[in-house]
């Protein structure tokens, strides 16, 4: 059985709007059977902190294109995106590059 892990989220870049404003979360994820990966991290996220407009941040199991993601300061594409493992204190930041007019 996996431990539960705490990790700190942000958004940024307007992203924080769809989580009432707030751009920093510490959270603890429950403990698994499996380790926590980034799809099971976006489903989590998207049942309990997504407040408004689910798909300005969600498209099918993965962000919506124009949203980086950043894992400890490094491109989640480095990390293996959706399959990285999450590790306790691990930094995720989410950040809109999409500007509305």
């Amino acid at each position: 059985m996996a431990a539960p892990i705490s990790l700190h989220l942000e958004f940024g870049g307007g992203a924080e709007l769809l989580f009432d404003g707030v751009k920093n979360h510490h959270v603890t994820l429950p403990s698994q059977s499996e380790p926590w990966n980034m799809k099971q991290l976006l489903l989590w996220i998207k049942g309990n902190l997504l407040k408004e407009r689910p798909e300005l941040f969600i498209q099918g199991d993965t962000v919506r294109p124009g949203i980086l993601v950043l894992i400890n300061d490094a491109d989640w594409e480095l990390m293996g995106e959706m399959d990285y493992r999450l590790q306790h204190q691990d930094n995720v930041v989410f950040i809109s590059t999409l500007h509305g007019g």
